[in-house]
């Protein structure tokens, strides 16, 4: 049986020929769409939250719902819709979805004018028509951007059409003027409409538009140099074009191995080169970093010329929750875990805030693995060793509103986290963070994480590390100071140092302090070789 599921428009789903009936519940066409879509699993109480606004019972609401989605989706020969005492998922291998063909026949070159006008019609329909749950935040944001990366999608194939080699100058000035509809604020798309208006001895009409152009980007605060020369315009359809969240996230392998007490340990990888492990750092998760304002941009970067791997801490992300031990040796051995199920022999070991120490630990014990020791924002000792009374305060305080604050807009608890992880962030930066919050991990585990990387205490481990070692501070960062990352690179032998100008604990990708930090890996890695 061909299972065809096609979201562009309304939602409709297939079997061979013949349209399937719909559950009535609007809850429950999304949550199909939703785990189609995404195609990977998904916990259980992740989508309760998802979907449900705190019924009196989400988990039994969402086994009702998986049970009108079965039928559908299954049949005798094929179990498609996989659901196990923590994780939901369906495999949709055989599914044909209309909006991933189109995506994946987009991405194919040299497409004829014909080809690419029939999938930009394609990408013009809505996506979900219908299915917008406007109290169901985590659920709308999910499907707004799936809606905006489908109107980029028709951005790139006017892009496409607006320099197609088979079509003549007049007929690609119509095409850049549509995608100047498409996005009235894109200067790549001004500038191609000015160049052909040029190329075709417009030159008024240039003058006119350019003129009214630059009222427009002045009004949007976009600077712009308006530059009216007879010449062409190359428009080079991948320059350098950013990856979407949704992008990496589809190119990303995700994987789970075992520990050694038996925890489920979810890793992902992506990019090619030479091997970068991420050793796990609190606030993390596989799926949701790629939209991350803190994560993305960077892992992105990384991942451009590397072989980027890195996994969720037990009781973080899509690994295990419910684990008995949280401790700083199971951090170790979830790490030794990981590298072992992707069989790598050497590579660069990042670390990033606690990460760090676990990174060291591991160097020691496998130095004849690890070829590049990089540590960013780490300590050595956690905050209960040699703490100040000032210090104990304010850490207890940020323990005692994690009980009560942990993935809520609760002022006290923001502004706590906030001057000293990220102090700088924005408004939407810190929303994003109480979102974040939740999909991460739970209050319990968060508490417990606290309290565990307060005991971390690595100090008599330094002098021991035996592999290149480049250590990267903020300057102004209020959470691990600076000196403590200069102590570090004191004494672990031959360590380089580099301080970044930030005052963020975690660095926000926005930052121009973020490429330095990206550029000083790279610089590291190759001076190393």
């Amino acid at each position: 049986m061909a299972v065809t599921i096609n979201m562009l428009g309304e939602m409709e789903l297939r079997h061979n020929s013949t349209i399937i009936p719909m559950p009535a519940s609007k809850r429950s066409r999304a949550l199909l769409a939703y785990l189609a879509f995404t195609a990977r699993p998904h916990r259980r109480d992740t989508l309760c939250e998802v979907f449900w606004d705190v019924p009196d019972d989400p988990k039994g609401a969402l086994r009702w719902s998986l049970s009108k989605i079965r039928p559908l989706v299954n049949n005798n020969n094929t179990e498609r819709l996989i659901a196990d005492r923590e994780r939901v998922v369906i495999n949709c291998a055989d599914i044909n979805i209309d909006l991933k063909l189109l995506i994946a026949k987009s991405n194919l070159s040299d497409l004829s004018c014909t080809e690419l006008e029939i999938l930009l019609q394609q990408s013009q329909q809505p996506f979900l028509q219908g299915l917008d749950l406007p109290n169901q935040k985590l659920f709308q944001d999910w499907l707004m951007t799936e809606r905006n990366e489908l109107r980029q999608l028709s951005g790139q194939l006017l892009v496409r059409l607006a320099s197609h080699v088979d079509l003549t100058t007049q007929a690609k000035l119509l095409w850049a003027q549509a995608w100047l509809t498409h996005e009235p604020l894109s200067t790549r798309a001004a500038n191609t409409v000015l160049s052909l208006l040029q190329q075709l001895e417009q030159y008024a009409q240039a003058t006119l538009l350019s003129q009214q152009l630059l009222t427009r980007f002045n009004d949007a605060g976009i600077v712009w140099a308006v530059e009216l020369e007879q010449r062409q315009t190359t428009i080079n359809l991948q320059c350098n074009e950013l990856l979407s969240g949704r992008e990496l996230l589809a190119r990303q392998k995700v994987q789970f191995c075992t520990s050694q007490d038996s925890v489920r340990i979810a890793y992902a990888s992506l990019g090619k080169g030479p091997t970068i492990v991420k050793a796990a750092n609190w606030l993390s998760h596989l799926e949701h970093d790629w939209n991350a304002p803190i994560w993305s941009p960077l892992f992105k970067d990384l991942a451009a010329d590397h072989h980027f791997v890195r996994y969720d801490e037990r009781g973080n992300g899509l690994s295990d929750w419910d684990v008995e031990d949280i401790s700083f040796n199971t951090f170790v051995t979830d790490l030794e875990t990981v590298v072992a199920a992707n069989k790598l022999d050497t590579f660069s070991l990042l670390g990033i805030s606690q990460g760090a120490a676990v990174s060291i630990e591991y160097a020691i014990r496998h130095p004849e693995k690890v070829s590049h020791l990089i540590l960013f924002g780490g300590y050595a000792a956690g905050w209960r060793i040699g703490a100040t009374e000032a210090i104990t305060k304010e850490r207890e305080a940020v323990m005692m509103l994690t009980h009560v604050g942990w993935g809520t807009d609760n002022p006290a608890y923001r502004q706590i986290f906030s001057s000293t992880f990220m102090p700088d962030a924005n408004e939407a930066e810190f929303s994003w963070f109480n979102d974040f919050q939740r999909l991460t991990t739970s209050t319990e585990n968060a508490v417990r994480f606290l309290s565990v990387f307060a005991d971390i205490d690595v100090r008599h481990r330094l002098a021991q590390v035996k592999v290149p070692t480049l250590v990267i501070h903020s300057l102004g960062d209020q959470r691990i100071p600076v000196s403590v990352g200069r102590e570090i690179a004191a004494t672990i032998p031959n360590a380089e140092f580099v301080g970044l100008e930030s005052n963020g604990h975690l660095l926000l990708g926005r930052e121009p302090a973020s490429k330095v930090f990206v550029e000083a890996i790279r610089e590291f890695i190759a001076r190393h070789q």
